[in-house]
């Protein structure tokens, strides 16, 4: 079977897949199902601010969506952002994931590198872990695959501003919370 054609049948399997209580729906990446434990409230609560932060500033015909699918079968790729930012083109304008503790290498390395290589002109990256959100934009090259050229990391407290041809869109992480040692799988203190 061909490499396209069996990322085709895991999306169909997908298609079909119900995912346990508390688990989310699979990505696909490396020709394997990727599934994560949902997210914890705190998560949720950035996610949702987020949301209403881009929703009130894109313009008519850009809408701002939760756990949309973005895949790809040259590169055999299927990834679930928390936010996508679109306007129903075929590349979405701006991906936001908010770490959780058990996948941030997979948000700031793998997501990383398949983000560019999808075409995803603008990635927002914020971890309540530490407070900070990485913001990365342009698509350049390195080592011979697409990379993001640009990377600003700000503490909360900073207004991150992405630019685009619609216009900037700013976002006031000052209210957002950060993880609790429980969030993170932390014994108290």
């Amino acid at each position: 079977m061909t490499e396209p054609a069996f990322y085709h049948r895991l999306r169909e399997l997908r298609e079909h897949f119900t995912p346990p209580q508390g688990v989310t729906h699979p990505e696909i990446s490396g020709g394997a199902f990727v599934m994560t434990m949902s997210p914890c409230r705190r998560h949720q609560i950035t996610t949702a601010d987020l949301r209403d932060q881009l929703a009130s500033q894109v313009p008519d015909g850009v809408g701002v969506l939760e756990a949309a699918d973005i895949g790809d079968e040259v590169l055999g790729k299927l990834r679930v952002p928390d936010l996508v930012v679109t306007d129903g083109g075929a590349v979405p304008l701006l991906v936001v994931e908010i770490v959780s503790p058990p996948t941030a290498g997979t948000d700031y390395d793998a997501k990383g590198r398949d983000y560019p290589a999808m075409g995803i002109p603008r990635y927002l990256i914020v971890d309540p872990r530490d407070g900070t959100c990485t913001y990365q934009w342009e698509i350049g090259g390195r080592e011979g695959r697409p990379a993001y050229e640009n990377r600003l990391r700000l503490p909360y407290g900073s207004t991150v501003a992405v630019a685009t041809g619609l216009g900037t869109w700013k976002l006031d992480t000052s209210g957002l919370p950060l993880y609790s040692r429980k969030d993170m799988m932390l014994p108290p203190e």
